[in-house]
């Protein structure tokens, strides 16, 4: 099968930058963007879609990329995924991203069938991260950040399986979940969390009006 490559950035001036995020579907945990943007002449090789290379892989690229590579991060907390939704939550993330690379690309290619609302040229393009090399490499960056932050959250917050299911609603997730309950970084706007904080609300004991 053939990799990402660099057909799409060739199309439009340089610098061009590739957007994607990682943690849209979970039920905890905050989303994280990446920008990046390739030097065409120097890059890590085998870049690809973060979901299709191992973890190691993508481990010992995302420090490559770091190396060689203009990276900026953006993140989406907890609390803006519960206010905004999870849209538009994922739009800010990316922006934040862009915003982090400190000037401002020629063009950016976007992950997906819409790019945030700025005032920025940009492209979306569905399934890009396993078309665009730079949106690939974004991909990686994004979901190596992310994955590392919810190993942090797991060791505080012990018996939810962060560390290998990253906040995604597997049995094993779900299972405590509804054993130990949610914790401050779990999504309340997302129905099983959702669900699950108003049966705990209703199971809890209603006070009573004291006896004339």
């Amino acid at each position: 099968m053939a990799r990402p490559c660099f057909k799409l950035e060739k199309v439009y001036p340089d610098p061009v930058c590739g957007v994607d995020e990682a943690g849209c579907a979970p039920l905890a945990g905050p989303v994280v963007a990446a920008a990046v943007v390739l030097d065409r002449e120097r890059f890590p090789r085998g870049i690809d879609d973060s979901k299709a290379l191992p973890a190691k892989i993508r481990e010992a690229i995302c420090a490559k990329l770091h190396q060689v590579a203009r990276v900026g991060v953006g993140i989406a907390t907890v609390e803006e995924i519960d206010r905004l939704n999870i849209y538009w939550a994922r739009m800010l993330a990316m922006s934040r991203a862009v915003d982090a690379l400190g000037f401002d690309p020629a063009m950016v290619l976007v992950d997906g069938n819409r790019t945030p609302k700025w005032e920025r040229p940009s492209v979306a393009i569905v399934a890009g991260d396993a078309k665009c090399r730079s949106i690939a490499a974004a991909s990686i960056v994004a979901k190596v950040t992310r994955d590392r932050m919810m190993a942090d959250y797991a060791r505080a917050h012990p018996g939810y399986g962060w560390e290998t299911n990253q906040g995604y609603p597997t049995p094993e997730h779900r299972r405590a979940l509804e054993a130990l309950g949610p914790t401050p970084l779990h999504r309340r706007s997302f129905a099983p969390v959702r669900q699950l904080a108003l049966d705990l609300e209703a199971s809890r004991p209603q006070p009573t009006s004291p006896a004339c």
